[in-house]
């Protein structure tokens, strides 16, 4: 299976609640004046400015080089790297580190974490925000069915989607203590009525969808969209059935 193809223009105009909701996660990170943080999958720059606008010395990494290119024209005042999310190092240790609905994408989990840990300075903070055990589960049963429909084969999820406790051991491992760990259901509108869940799909099932034919591609669509109405589906518009692992924590081991 190819890896995502991100598509900057369609996360900025028809995705805005999720870059929204990844503000609240801000709130515990609370970047301090002259701190470096690395904002890890920092895709078109938004939350990377605003972790700047606070005072930190922010750096944006993301493995999209269309993000990148995006993020760098948006914000030419703010640092961006390109670079795989599990597999990176800089020369200077980090106070912190943020990441928001990004980590589920980064796999393996543990190397992305290693990398982590490793930048970060003796009681640097981690703050991250991800898919955790349990999402979208409606919507991913109804792509799973129009997948198997379709090839005659199960879909194999390239997701990382942990609970609390093997989220919490992958992070001790590598030296990083939580402090704060939370699992909590997000329902969340999508913009566009009746074609958000169609833009979702294109937007984050790209990979999927290019393994059918062009003619195939729409029927796959509208397949997806009808197996997911019932659950998903209410007054004009679609809502994802999310569940969010937010976790907070610090640096104590070398």
């Amino acid at each position: 299976m190819k890896p995502t193809e991100w598509n900057p223009e369609l996360y900025m105009s028809k995705h805005a609640t999720i870059i929204e909701s990844g503000r609240d996660v801000l709130a515990l990170l609370a970047p301090q004046p002259g701190e470096r943080v690395l904002d890890l999958g920092c895709g078109t720059g938004q939350l990377t400015h605003a972790i700047a606008e606070r005072g930190a010395r922010v750096t944006g990494l993301d493995s999209s080089p269309a993000m990148i290119e995006t993020a760098r024209r948006e914000f030419p005042d703010l640092d961006f790297v390109l670079a795989d999310a599990t597999d990176f190092s800089f020369p200077e240790p980090f106070d912190a580190v943020f990441t928001n609905a990004a980590l589920h994408w980064m796999r393996p989990p543990e190397k992305t974490i290693a990398c982590v840990a490793r930048c970060l300075c003796q009681g640097g903070r981690f703050v991250a925000e991800l898919g955790g055990q349990g999402h979208i589960t409606e919507l991913r049963r109804a792509v799973q069915q129009t997948w198997h429909e379709m090839t005659g084969r199960d879909l194999e999820w390239n997701y990382y989607f942990p609970s609390v406790a093997g989220f919490s051991a992958l992070l001790e491992a590598s030296g990083l203590e939580v402090r704060e760990a939370r699992l909590f259901d997000l329902r969340t509108k999508l913009d566009d009525g009746e074609n958000g869940l169609r833009n979702f799909l294109v937007m984050f099932g790209g990979q999927y969808l290019r393994a059918a034919s062009e003619p195939a591609r729409e029927k796959w669509l509208r397949r997806a969209e009808q197996l997911a109405r019932p659950a998903l589906f209410r007054d004009g518009d679609w809502y994802l059935d999310r569940r969010r692992l937010r976790v907070l924590a610090v640096k104590t081991a070398a």
